[in-house]
């Protein structure tokens, strides 16, 4: 992302990381910490309570600021703003937040034209390999997938329970990586959410992200998930809205043409990092060797995490959604680029694919119509294999070849 960062700050006054806490954000700002650019970071508490009291002021008297954990004081933004509309220089403000800014109210509108935002989430496979995934320029240009050797160190399983935030990649222990994820999610929710709303229920929180983790990658039921907890629907939804807000998870919304009224729109609920969902589900190698179902849920949310840490890196502005119909025909993850290009990903956790399993995205290629550019069913094998009509079994070590 550096190098997209470098860029906006070359012709947009306001630059913007957003991400969730501790997957990398500070680090990738102070890159940009040259002379000439001042630091300052609100996790520090006097400079919390300076920014709290004036801040106007905070940022007045420089010319060039990097600002860490702005959300910690959403009134920064609008100084922010005013001093930008007096002076319009590119590269003045660069900001780190770890709650989705944009959902603060008034934010959106008093920054609109003004900055541009790099969401920045932990690490990717093809990050920790040291070279970007040509899994979607591939799919783009027409090409066919390439993945790498399937029994390449560390194994699928390790790198799916390890998921991508640095702290638990440096921690050899499972033990010692699980105690740091318990803390994480406990200090999300204890700062980060206090920092963003008022709950009535905050204890319910953590018992809410532990029932979504329970249903990653289902279709999710508002009505039962808020009566597990003793809540009502619409309580159910705001909290959930919270928890995508602090990046603990994310929504993916159902794929349909106006047209084709036989589709479910109902949302998908992903946890963004496996080695979070494994924990808070209590899932190690020997639990999953038992529970192939559990496996498949994490198999699906780590392509699901993985395909979102591509986005950013294409040309093509995309977004990803699921398909499903009444008949219960489905697709795992749609991807939508915003001239209408349509792929599909199927998750597989076995070793072998048959043409059974294309259906979904047959159907999907069927809906999509000319607008249909290729689909894949993602599988534990060592082979990219064709099933025609622009269909592919592709090792999931495809999504870290270069």
């Amino acid at each position: 992302m550096a190098g997209t960062i470098e860029q906006a700050l070359a012709d947009t006054p306001v630059v913007l990381i957003n991400g969730p806490r501790q997957c990398g954000k500070t680090t990738l700002a102070r890159r940009f910490a040259t002379a000439g650019r001042a630091w300052l970071t609100l996790d520090d508490e006097t400079l919390l309570a300076a920014a709290t009291a004036d801040p106007v002021g905070f940022i007045s008297g420089h010319e060039r600021l990097i600002i860490d954990e702005v959300q910690r004081v959403p009134a920064l933004l609008r100084a922010i703003k005013h001093s930008v509309d007096e002076n319009r220089k590119p590269g003045r403000f660069l900001l780190t937040g770890s709650t989705d800014i944009l959902s603060l109210p008034g934010i959106s509108d008093s920054l609109a034209g003004r900055m541009e935002i790099a969401e920045l989430l932990p690490f990717s496979q093809a990050e920790l390999h040291g070279q970007p995934s040509g899994l979607l320029p591939r799919l783009f240009a027409g090409e066919t997938p390439q993945a790498a050797d399937h029994t390449s160190n560390p194994s699928l399983e390790q790198r799916v329970l390890l998921g991508g935030y640095p702290e638990m990649l440096a921690r050899a222990l499972p033990a010692r990586r699980q105690a740091w994820a318990r803390d994480y999610v406990r200090a999300i929710v204890q700062r980060d959410v206090r920092d963003i709303a008022q709950l009535d229920k905050l204890e319910q929180l953590p018992l809410l992200l532990r029932a979504i983790a329970q249903q990653s990658a289902q279709l999710t039921n508002f009505n039962q998930l808020a009566g597990q907890l003793g809540m009502d629907a619409k309580t159910a939804r705001k909290y959930v809205g919270i928890l995508e807000q602090v990046f603990l998870v994310k929504r993916l919304e159902p794929w349909f043409r106006n047209h084709l009224s036989r589709l479910i729109k109902t949302p998908k609920l992903h946890l963004l990092d496996t080695g979070l969902l494994a924990t808070l589900r209590g899932l190690t190698p020997e639990r999953l060797a038992r529970d192939r179902n559990a496996w498949g849920t994490l198999l699906e949310t780590f392509t699901h995490a993985e395909l979102l840490k591509m986005l950013p890196l294409q040309d093509h502005a995309c977004r990803l959604l699921h398909y499903r119909d009444k008949d219960q025909v489905e697709v795992d993850i749609v991807l939508e680029t915003d001239s209408g290009q349509v792929a599909g990903f199927e998750v597989k956790a076995a070793a072998s694919v048959n043409a059974a399993d294309f259906a979904g995205l047959r159907k999907l290629a069927q809906a999509a119509a000319d607008d249909f550019i290729g689909g894949m069913v993602l599988y534990d094998g060592a082979h990219v294999a064709s099933f025609g009509g622009n269909l592919h079994a592709v090792p999931f070590s495809a999504l870290w070849t270069p």
